[in-house]
């Protein structure tokens, strides 16, 4: 009897509740403050100028650069602010997160590093099979 317990605890634990614990496994860590906005949602033609003008108006801008594709040359929709302190960027954050720019709707948060090609999917995999073990 207690071997059929057993299974059935070991059933009902990996199979009804595996979708919440994936989901919480897969949740993007809150991202650390940085000098370094990532912004998404640009138009096509917003330029690179037009993002360090608008960024300006919060603080000491570092650096500014719409993503463009190489074939189009327009934007790909997203860029990123370098501010000379987090304390600008912050301040970046609240002037321009939710904002209009070049009639679009704006958002601003810190970048996030960028993950290794593979480095996901490795750890995954021995994820998974520490499990299976």
């Amino acid at each position: 009897m207690a071997t059929r317990a057993g299974l059935l605890k070991r059933f009902f634990s990996t199979s009804m509740f595996s979708s919440q614990t994936t989901a919480a496994a897969n949740a993007k860590p809150a991202p650390i403050p940085s000098t370094t906005l990532f912004i998404s949602g640009l138009n096509k033609r917003t330029t690179s100028e037009k993002l360090h003008e608008e960024a300006s108006k919060f603080g000491e801008v570092v650096h500014a650069r719409v993503v463009t594709d190489r074939s189009s040359g327009y934007s790909k929709g997203f860029g990123f602010v370098k501010y000379g302190t987090i304390a600008q960027a912050e301040q970046g954050i609240k002037g321009l997160d939710a904002q209009f720019l070049d009639g679009w709707v704006i958002f601003a948060e810190f970048a996030r590093s960028r993950t290794p090609p593979g480095y996901l999917a490795s750890t995954e995999n021995n994820t998974h099979q520490a499990e299976m073990d």
